[in-house]
């Protein structure tokens, strides 16, 4: 069978079975292709190719000058390639169960204070229809931990002002409801009564942040956003992404005390490992602190 066929056999079974996001499907996509287009430059298949190739194939890749985290995805792909292709017989053996992960660099992630989040939720100008909706976006994302595409997917029955909290279709579909605080509910109400409208006019639609044609935003725009808001407020778009938000969100409450399992719930995070490292940026910041301000720091 060829290559190109393989890898949508497995997608559509990554899509189905195992509930990944269209991005994650995505990029599965995109690294399995490049893997396949090297392939055929070496006159082997998926179905044909050794553990020496595959070696080879991620040698040049760090030859090129790819990361260590791009290499890590890319070899996180083929192994789910290759445990599909054994366990459904197109493959005898799975040639990539002796490959080793690069080691990954321990980064912390990008955050703001808690002063340079205020200054970016004032930055749009609330008269404004589309600056209304961007301050109401803002506010609710760092009310709520949101990532960027659950919150540009909103749609009108995933929130609910009366009680104060979202309803969110995270990671793997699973859902989880937010509460999102009184300025934040206060925002989007303000939104959905006074911007709203205006920005649908007259056109029907379900999503809650329409865009300046009624459309559902793009998470590359309202990145944009971000940064231009980021621009405007004189905070380094250096220090920004595109979770910055969600990071500040998670950074501030466990500053603040919060339990770490709580925050872990919010964030939608399967596993709690994968909210410790904001234990890991309270203690950076701690550090800091007591380097600036101690005498003996």
């Amino acid at each position: 069978m060829k290559d190109s066929a393989l890898i949508e056999l497995f997608l559509n079974e990554l899509w189905l079975g195992k509930g990944l996001s269209d991005n994650t499907v995505q990029s599965y996509r995109l690294d399995l292709t490049a893997l396949s287009q090297w392939l055929q430059g070496q006159g082997k298949s998926l179905e044909t190719l050794d553990s020496s190739d595959l070696q080879a194939f991620l040698g040049e890749r760090v030859d090129q000058g790819y990361k260590a985290t791009s290499t890590a995805r890319m070899l996180s792909a083929m192994r789910k390639l290759f445990q599909y292709l054994y366990q459904e017989s197109y493959r005898t053996d799975d040639p990539s169960a002796i490959l080793s992960s690069p080691k990954l660099p321990g980064r912390l992630p990008k955050y703001l204070t808690e002063q340079q989040v205020g200054d970016l939720l004032n930055a749009p100008s609330t008269d404004i229809p589309l600056e209304l909706r961007d301050k109401a976006m803002l506010e609710l994302l760092y009310a709520t931990g949101l990532r960027v595409t659950e919150l540009v997917t909103l749609s009108t029955d995933n929130i609910n002002l009366e009680q104060g909290v979202v309803r969110v279709i995270g990671k793997g579909n699973k859902e989880r409801i937010v509460p999102m605080g009184e300025e934040a509910s206060y925002w989007v109400g303000q939104f959905i009564l006074y911007g709203r409208p205006m920005l649908l006019n007259g056109q029907s639609s379900d999503v809650i942040f329409p865009s300046k044609r009624a459309l559902q935003m793009t998470r590359q725009t309202f990145w944009h956003r971000i940064k231009h808001y980021a621009i405007l407020a004189d905070i380094d778009t250096d220090s920004l992404s595109p979770h910055v938000l969600r990071h500040a969100f998670a950074t501030h409450l466990v500053n603040h005390g919060a339990d770490l399992r709580v925050v872990q719930m919010l964030l939608g995070h399967s596993d709690l490992s994968t909210t410790q490292i904001y234990t890991h940026v309270a203690k950076e910041r701690l550090k800091r602190l007591h380097e600036k301000y101690h005498p003996r720091g």
